[in-house]
This record gives C-alpha cells, sequence and structure tokens, in this order.
C-alpha cells in the first residue's frame, strides 16, 4: 500500500518535473547559448540572443528578436455570432369547422404560393349560398315596382298642388266680395242678405282651401313612402348581397392554402380529422432568402450599415454572402445589443433554419499590422498588448485591438505606423528595459 501511494505522488509530480526542465532547457538555449558553444551554423540561421554587458551599469543586455512591421490599410469589419433564420414561418390554421377531404402532404414537401394545403368538407355552405342568391333576385325584382310607384306620387303631389292654389285664389275672391258687400251695408246700398251671402262663400272657401292642403300633405306623404319603398328595395339588395359574399367567404374557408412558397415544416392535417377554428393545418417555412441573424454590442453598433456587405460562416463550414437588410434602434434590456439582419439568397435551399453562423459585417477600414498570435502578451494590468523596441533599444508595451484572425496572423491596431515588434523574448523583458535587438527581414 505504502508503495502503490509512493508512486501516485511520484507520478503527480513527474509533469510538474518536466514542466520545469523544459524551461530551464528553453532559457538556456535563448540565453545561454554562446556559453554552452553553439554551433556556427545555428548562430548563421538563428539571430543572436545571448546577453551582452551593458556599456553605462555594466549589467548584461537580454538579446530579442525584432521584426520591422508596416501598417496596411484593411477592411475592418465586425464580427458576430449568430444563427440563421426563416425569412418566415407561418402556422396556417383553419377559419371555419370541418372535416378534412384532402389527402395529407408530408413534411419537407415544397408548396408554392396558393397551392392547397387542407380541404374541408362544404356540408350546407352551397345551400346557404344558393338561398343568399335567391333572396338577392326577389330584392332587385322588388326595385322596378317601387320605382314605378314614385312618378304617381309625384303626378297627385303636382294636382294636390293645383287645387291649393285654385282654393286659395277662391278664397281671396270670396274675401274680396265680402268686403265690398260690407263697406256697401254701412252706406246703405247693400243688404244684410247680401253681406251673410259673402261671409258664407268666404267660409267656404277657407274649407275648401283647408281640404285642399291635407290632400297635397297626403301626397307628399304617398310620394315619401314611395322614395322610402325605392331605399328599402335597394337595403334589401345590399343585404342579400352581403348575406352572398358572407356564404362564398365561408366557401373559400374550405380550402386552407400556403400563404407563400416554402418549405412544409409539419404533415398537413390527416384525411377525416375535424378541425376547428384556430385548429392547425400545417407549417410552412420561407427559406429563400434566408436571415442571419446576430446582435451587435453597442461599442460596435455605429460601424454597422443599412446595406452593407457580409459574408458568413456556417458551422457546416459553409461560405455565403448578403446584405444587412436590419439593425434594431432598441437594444435588448439584459445584453444592451442591437439585434441585426442579414438577407442572403437561398435558391437551392440548402440553409437550414437554426444553423450556428460567424457573421462579418463590412465596416470602414483601419490601419493594421499582420504579425504572428505569438507576439501577443499581457501587462500587469492585464491588457492584451504587444512590447516594442524603442530608438534607445528600450522594451516597450503597447495596448493593442485585435481586428481579425487569420490564418497567416492576426490584424492588430493601435500601434504606430512603422513598429519594431518583439517577436520573441518579449515575455522576459518588461517596460524600461534595454534590449539587446536582433531584426528579422521586413513584415510584408
Amino acid at each position: 500500500m505504502m508503495k502503490s501511494q509512493t508512486i501516485g505522488c511520484l507520478m503527480r509530480l513527474f509533469p510538474i518535473l518536466a514542466a520545469i526542465v523544459v524551461m530551464v532547457l528553453i532559457y538556456l538555449f535563448v540565453f545561454e547559448r554562446d556559453r554552452f558553444g553553439a554551433p556556427d551554423t545555428a548562430a548563421a540561421a538563428t539571430p543572436d540572443t545571448s546577453a551582452e554587458p551593458d556599456a553605462e551599469t555594466g549589467a548584461a543586455l537580454p538579446g530579442v528578436i525584432v521584426t520591422r512591421s508596416v501598417a496596411r490599410q484593411i477592411d475592418s469589419a465586425v464580427v458576430l455570432r449568430g444563427r440563421t433564420e426563416a425569412d418566415a414561418q407561418v402556422e396556417v390554421r383553419a377559419e371555419t369547422s370541418g372535416l378534412v377531404t384532402s389527402e395529407p402532404r408530408r413534411k419537407g414537401s415544397f408548396v408554392e404560393a396558393g397551392e392547397p394545403l387542407c380541404a374541408l368538407d362544404p356540408g350546407t355552405r352551397e345551400a346557404t349560398l344558393a338561398e343568399a342568391e335567391a333572396r338577392l333576385a326577389e330584392a332587385r325584382a322588388r326595385l322596378p315596382e317601387a320605382r314605378a310607384k314614385v312618378p304617381e306620387a309625384e303626378a297627385r303631389v303636382a294636382e294636390s298642388r293645383a287645387r291649393v292654389e285654385e282654393a286659395k285664389a277662391r278664397l281671396s275672391e270670396a274675401q274680396i266680395n265680402d268686403n265690398a258687400a260690407k263697406r256697401l251695408s254701412q252706406g246703405g246700398y247693400a243688404s244684410d242678405t247680401r253681406v251673410a251671402a259673402t261671409e258664407a262663400t268666404v267660409r267656404g272657401a277657407e274649407a275648401t282651401l283647408s281640404s285642399a292642403e291635407a290632400g297635397l300633405k297626403s301626397a307628399q306623404s304617398g310620394l315619401e313612402s314611395a322614395a322610402a319603398g325605392i331605399e328599402a328595395a335597394r337595403a334589401g339588395i345590399e343585404s342579400a348581397q352581403a348575406g352572398i359574399a358572407a356564404a362564398q367567404k365561408e366557401i373559400d374557408r374550405l380550402t386552407i392554402t400556403a400563404p407563400f412558397a416554402g418549405l412544409l415544416e409539419t404533415d398537413t392535417a390527416e384525411r377525416g380529422s375535424l378541425l376547428q377554428p384556430g385548429a392547425l393545418c400545417a407549417t410552412v417555412l420561407q427559406l429563400d432568402p434566408i436571415i442571419l441573424v446576430g446582435f451587435v454590442p453597442e461599442t460596435e453598433v455605429d460601424r454597422v450599415t443599412l446595406d452593407a456587405p457580409a459574408t458568413a460562416t456556417l458551422a457546416s463550414g459553409k461560405q455565403v454572402a448578403g446584405k444587412v437588410s436590419f439593425l434594431s434602434r432598441s437594444a435588448d434590456e439584459v445584453t444592451r445589443t442591437f439585434r441585426v439582419e442579414v438577407t442572403v439568397e437561398n435558391d437551392d435551399l440548402a440553409i437550414r433554419d437554426g444553423q450556428t453562423a460567424e457573421i462579418l459585417i463590412a465596416a470602414d477600414g483601419a490601419s493594421a499590422h499582420l504579425l504572428p498570435q505569438s507576439v501577443l502578451t499581457l501587462n500587469d494590468q492585464g491588457d492584451m498588448g504587444v512590447r516594442l523596441v524603442t530608438e534607445e533599444d528600450t522594451a516597450a508595451f503597447r495596448p493593442v485591438q485585435l481586428l481579425r484572425d487569420t490564418p497567416e496572423g492576426v490584424w492588430l491596431a493601435g500601434l504606430p505606423d512603422n513598429a519594431d515588434v518583439i517577436v520573441i523574448g518579449q515575455e522576459y523583458v518588461t517596460d524600461g528595459v534595454r534590449v539587446r535587438p536582433s531584426y528579422q527581414a521586413d513584415a510584408q
């Protein structure tokens, strides 16, 4: 038991001891190579990084390998992680009740816009439509009859108005005769009998006028009734037409069609099943075009514009290209990011809904250096950057911004246009330390 525990402890310590040995060997190879007499061929192939004494202090200067890098203009891209989404996904549901009479379509089938998906039994709906059409014919037949009554009523009104005018004329004449008889009677030129006769004539004329006016009102009421009959006939026609439209709409709802061209995500309803209003017939996906959806942080949102070119790499490795079609104006309350949509053509429907994608949206160009990823280091505050060699041959840390990662290296921003970057030995020096640089060929 004791022997097993000892072996276990040694096995756990072995990786640590091996790491220490490797670090010592690397240190000896890089900084103490001259002391151990490295071959001349190795010295010719690798820049000399051995330490030499400082002329001022006498201390040994660490050797570093430096490359001269020149900044270049590159197309800076906003990199997002996102997914694909169907341009449209609709659950097609029934708007009326009925038994399904059509054979089911299986999921994965392609359907055209307006193509029938589910057909329902019409039941008594066709009879309802026929009844509404009969009501329309009846209402239309009543309209000429109602219109024919209008001229007759207008003639009665005209006749009554003539009678009223005639009665008014007779009344006026009787009143004139009555006034004349009364004046002659006052002068002794007419008898009381004549005065009484003229008064009786006035009263008779007034009664005739009242009767004529009553007849005119009756005629006008008849004309209004005829006009109301026409309006009632028209209302009956409109009501019958509405009934026909409702019956026809109910019949149209019996055939449930695809709202757009796409793929069936589910089977359509089985034959013989009962669908109620709101019941699912099928789900249709529109995958052409496909939408790439990502979320850009608020620090990068100003770099994204509508119609900006964009490319994406799907999880399968497929490369696609499109344009920015939507940029949200409202940030997510939790992540403080903005939704971005890129529209991509998908004629062959090879891109599926829900695939992971790495999206690159083109933005304004930037000045950057192409350097090996190994030059990146961290300072004491944890900032990412590189170490440069100044004109005084001292090491200096410069923070950088990673713009793009490529197989040839990383594109870094934040450095001067011409920079002497330490590519080997940057982990062994700090800011302000004098170094002995060995230069590689200028970076291209």
